[in-house]
């Protein structure tokens, strides 16, 4: 059985321009506090919050350089594909912001999958020494049409991996097939994670998971010892 979420927020806005200014100055908040603390800001980016981020930080006040971005899964993919979540972050923010590709803390697509997963969580581990989990400030999710996030699939076996940071998926349901992802240990050592989502598209599972608490993938989210917020607009959350 998990272990208790210390905090969930549910927040509901207007429309999606609500949306990303709410995640906008969410994001501005976190990142300005744990700068603050102890110099740095981890944050973890998933490919479904691209539109959502990219509109928001350009506008944001915070200090650029302390950042670290880290993805909370990816395609293995080219970085020349239209499919490769860096492709699209950095295409969205670097230039838009002060942030630069350096800062991005990306997979080895040359590797096959499975190698490429291990290569990821080595490049976690040297981010953060000596913990049996890592622990973001700040993990952005997203959440599939079947109530998946990252690329934790429902009834995948992946659920249940407990050993592991990065786990190597290559039967994805959903195109393309091959991906690395983050395993719910990480997830769920994370000091924030968020979902933000808009649109009448998303109501039914939003009721699904929120309001009914079914046993799907997002609905797994539950940070044991940080918060758990989501972000919906009207239309997302008309079915609660």
């Amino acid at each position: 059985m998990s272990p208790p979420v210390s905090k969930i927020v549910r927040k509901v806005v207007e429309n999606e321009e609500e949306v990303i200014r709410e995640l906008g100055a969410l994001i501005e908040k976190l990142s300005n506090e744990y700068i603050n603390e102890r110099g740095r800001f981890n944050i973890g980016l998933s490919g479904s919050m691209i539109k959502f981020v990219c509109s928001g930080l350009p506008s944001i006040k915070t200090t650029w350089e302390k950042w670290s971005l880290f993805f909370c899964d990816e395609r293995h993919v080219s970085f020349t594909d239209d499919d490769s979540t860096y492709r699209l972050y950095r295409e969205g923010l670097v230039g838009n912001t002060p942030l630069t590709e350096e800062q991005f803390v990306i997979i080895n697509p040359d590797l096959d999958v499975a190698a490429a997963a291990k290569d990821y969580e080595e490049k976690l581990r040297g981010s953060f020494p000596d913990s049996e989990w890592p622990s973001f400030d700040l993990l952005l999710l997203g959440m599939g049409p079947d109530g998946h996030t990252a690329s934790l699939f429902p009834g995948h076996e992946l659920l249940e991996e407990k050993s592991i940071w990065i786990a190597a998926i290559s039967d994805s349901p959903k195109p393309p097939p091959c991906r690395v992802t983050m395993t719910f240990p990480v997830i769920n050592n994370a000091k924030c994670c968020v979902f933000a989502m808009a649109g009448q598209g998303k109501a039914d599972m939003v009721k699904r998971i929120l309001g009914d608490g079914e046993a799907l993938p997002s609905g797994m989210v539950k940070p044991v010892r940080g918060e758990l917020i989501w972000i919906l607009d009207k239309a997302a959350a008309s079915k609660l």
